[in-house]
């Protein structure tokens, strides 16, 4: 179990990252792309970052509750 929570959440930090970088760069471009999808781009980022945070939560926990 401790191990489908870790692989998830180091998929969802890598998802975050991209998304991130591709906001930034939209930020950086401006543009048509920047004025369509630069607050969703952002939006989506902290939804992945979320889901991430509860997945290596939850990753955590499991791991302590093995070792009582």
């Amino acid at each position: 179990m401790t191990t489908l929570f870790y692989s998830l959440g180091v998929i969802a930090m890598i998802a975050t990252a991209v998304v991130l970088l591709i906001g930034i760069g939209g930020f950086g471009a401006g543009g048509k792309f920047n004025a369509k999808f630069g607050n969703k781009m952002m939006q989506l980022r902290l939804a992945l970052q979320f889901v991430a945070v509860v997945l290596l939560m939850a990753f955590m926990w499991f791991a302590n509750q093995g070792g009582q």
